[in-house]
């Protein structure tokens, strides 16, 4: 599975701290590792601060945005 950042999604990442940073990796990370999450439309993934909004077109998982509640 290969994961691609859209540009404003890529950009959020150098501008947030490390452990928020962490947790949106861990969303990466989750969606990628678990296929009943991975859904052929636009879908959404939550973490305790964080969010990612993506899609899957075969075995790539594009992340759409990114964003913090901080």
């Amino acid at each position: 599975m290969r994961v691609e950042l859209i540009q404003p999604a890529a950009s959020v990442l150098f501008d947030i701290p490390d452990e928020v940073y962490e947790e949106i990796i861990a969303l990466i990370d989750a969606v990628t590792e678990d296929a009943e999450m991975r859904a052929p439309d636009l879908a959404a993934a939550f973490g305790e601060w964080c969010w990612l909004v993506y899609t899957v077109h075969g075995d790539v998982i594009e992340v759409l945005d990114v964003g913090c509640a901080q």
